[in-house]
């Protein structure tokens, strides 16, 4: 049975620290690019959106509602045209981020068309994808005016009979793409400061010849992983604090969630990324191949999280593998509790995958790490 001495863990965690906030560089590393990356990914980040899934509502059995929706179906850039039956199944497919948008058509629809008046139908957008809405709400109105100049070429009438639509957008009502962007960040820049803490953290002790002396210390093999990790948690939970300020106070982004769920769900995204920096760091003999192996794991992870691009945009195949991805989870987590107050139950169905990954992460660190260390 390993005894662990929390005198010892704690002089690691101050030695650690102090390690870090003493190096020049180390300081320029946990400041500026974050800031940077705020900076240019708040302003200059944009999407492409294809393979929208679609919820709509169709209280009117005629043939002119019917004509609507076909044309929707037909439409190359919706892949998921699917029904539901109630008003409150139309708010769950937007809630649960099911469908990006959701259409409601009023009973009497193909009768005031059929009549030469003008008919209004309602689109609800999903405001936490706010870029991807906007364009949404293009391809929508297209097809809407195709449909338009259709049905007045049919009805050849003095009075032309045009459908209007009323677009609504949950949770951004003026389709901000900061409030899509920025929330994010509070994920991304935590991840990085995370994984360069402890990806540098054994390449540092080789460089400055302190590697040497940890194997010779009392300290066991679980001590120096607990004392390696305990910093990283702590600066990346002051990174995501310090980030979540700036977007509150600068970029004006409501947070209308709970904050402990908020740091519960940080905290468990922030250790299955240590793990990731710890094997990293056990494989790389210098700083400088560390850094290039964070970065080397950073862009397919950004690339398949959903942030880059919409994760309906990938091959059907690929799609899957954004599941083994924490920032997917936490993507989710946090525009749920900065945008719609997300509920506990919702936050806890996306910190399981994250628990599930950081226990495989911390598993296969560890037994790198002891292996090296033995």
């Amino acid at each position: 049975m390993i005894k662990l001495s929390f005198w010892r863990i704690k002089a690691l965690v101050i030695k650690e620290l102090l390690a870090i906030l003493k190096d020049k560089r180390a300081r320029i590393v946990l400041i500026m690019p974050p800031l940077m990356q705020l900076i240019l990914f708040a302003n200059a980040a944009t999407l492409e959106v294809r393979n929208i899934s679609i919820a709509y509502l169709n209280q009117d059995n005629g043939w002119y509602s019917h004509e609507l929706i076909e044309r929707i179906k037909g439409s190359p850039y919706f892949s998921h045209v699917y029904e539901v039956n109630t008003n409150k199944e139309l708010q769950k497919s937007i809630d649960d981020q099911d469908a990006l948008v959701a259409l409601f058509i009023q009973p009497d629809f193909s009768k005031l068309l059929a009549n030469g008046q003008t008919p209004s139908t309602q689109l609800i957008l999903d405001g936490r994808k706010s870029n991807s809405s906007q364009i949404v709400q293009g391809y929508v109105q297209r097809i809407i005016q195709n449909f338009n100049l259709d049905i007045v070429k049919q009805q050849n009438r003095d009075i032309q009979a045009n459908v209007e639509v009323d677009f609504r957008s949950w949770f951004n009502p003026n389709l901000d793409y900061l409030y899509y962007t920025v929330p994010q960040l509070v994920g991304i820049l935590s991840m990085v400061i995370g994984l360069i803490v402890t990806a540098l953290s054994v390449a540092r002790e080789r460089e400055m010849g302190t590697f040497d002396q940890l194997l010779v210390s009392p300290l066991h093999p679980s001590e120096i992983l607990i004392g390696k990790m305990v910093p990283a948690i702590i600066i990346g939970l002051s990174e995501s604090t310090l980030i979540m300020i700036l977007a509150m106070s600068i970029y004006q982004i409501p947070f209308h969630g709970s904050f402990l769920l908020f740091y519960l769900s940080m905290i468990v995204f922030i250790i299955s990324i240590i793990g990731v920096g710890l094997f990293i760091s056990s494989l790389c003999q210098t700083q400088q191949q560390a850094t290039l192996g964070t970065f080397v794991f950073i862009m397919p992870t950004m690339l398949l999280s959903g942030f880059a691009t919409p994760i309906e945009n990938m091959p059907i195949w690929l799609q899957p593998v954004s599941w083994f991805i924490p920032i997917t989870h936490l993507f989710v987590i946090i525009k749920g509790v900065f945008l719609k107050n997300m509920g506990a139950l919702e936050v806890l169905m996306n910190i399981w995958p994250m628990l599930v990954i950081g226990i495989f992460t911390l598993t296969i660190a560890g037994w790198k790490f002891k292996s090296t260390l033995e």
